[in-house]
């Protein structure tokens, strides 16, 4: 029985590794649907967007850059990366910047709309794999779980202040922001709790999802629990 137990552990580890660069290669995917509608990006893209176009690079190396700063913005919070975490970084803006070189941008307002719905539902997909994997967080989720834990204000607010801060310092640089922000912020934690059993083993490695799920949906780690697994 025990080497039957042995042999599975590394099944289930090449299955959470998997499932990990499936969610960020999916979530890289939607971002740059979401960039092509010209309805409104993610939160951060419109950072990372609007950082871009001063600096002339390219949208996928800014949230990179980004990604880098806030993971080491866990040093002084004395938070931990997983190999999802260090993943997440680099994958998730080389998908981003390859897709949008092969996705044009439509003009048809119906097409737009269709790329702006689709992207945000296959990033609560890719989400709910990418959590689900129990690999480490991303750095911008390990950032305000971090804050929250450190500071004692609750994951919502911490997440709320944070992303008005990056939405308004991206909007000032011209990055867009529109009726997808405010959708996707409004539909991305619903979509993720609906999506995270899909991917999250009911085991204990998927434990370490369920204050990531948190941030995601912005409510109390104790909420998403039973949604992770745990």
């Amino acid at each position: 029985m025990a080497r039957i137990g042995n042999s599975r552990k590394p099944r289930r580890l090449t299955r959470r590794l998997v499932q990990l660069y499936l969610g960020l290669v999916a979530y890289g995917l939607s971002m740059a649907m979401m960039i092509r509608s010209r309805l409104g990006n993610m939160p951060w893209d419109v950072l990372h967007q609007g950082i871009a176009r001063h600096l002339g690079v390219s949208i996928g190396w800014v949230a990179i850059g980004v990604g880098a700063l806030a993971l080491l913005a866990w040093i002084p919070l004395r938070q931990w990366p997983g190999v999802g975490t260090v993943s997440n970084v680099v994958v998730i803006g080389l998908v981003m910047d390859r897709v949008l070189a092969v996705l044009p941008s439509p003009g048809a307002l119906p097409v737009r709309v269709l790329l702006l719905v689709g992207g945000i539902v296959l990033n609560g997909i890719a989400t709910g794999a990418y959590i689900g994997a129990g690999l480490g967080p991303g750095p911008r989720d390990g950032l305000m779980t971090g804050l929250a834990r450190r500071t004692g204000r609750s994951i919502r607010l911490v997440r709320t202040c944070l992303e008005v801060v990056v939405v308004a310092a991206g909007w000032l640089l011209g990055g867009v922001f529109g009726v997808g922000t405010v959708l996707y912020a409004l539909a991305i934690g619903p979509l993720a709790q609906l999506f995270l059993p899909l991917f999250a083993p009911r085991t204990r490695a998927a434990a370490p999802a369920a204050p990531v799920a948190a941030a995601v949906a912005g409510a109390a780690p104790a909420a998403v629990s039973p949604a992770a697994g745990s």
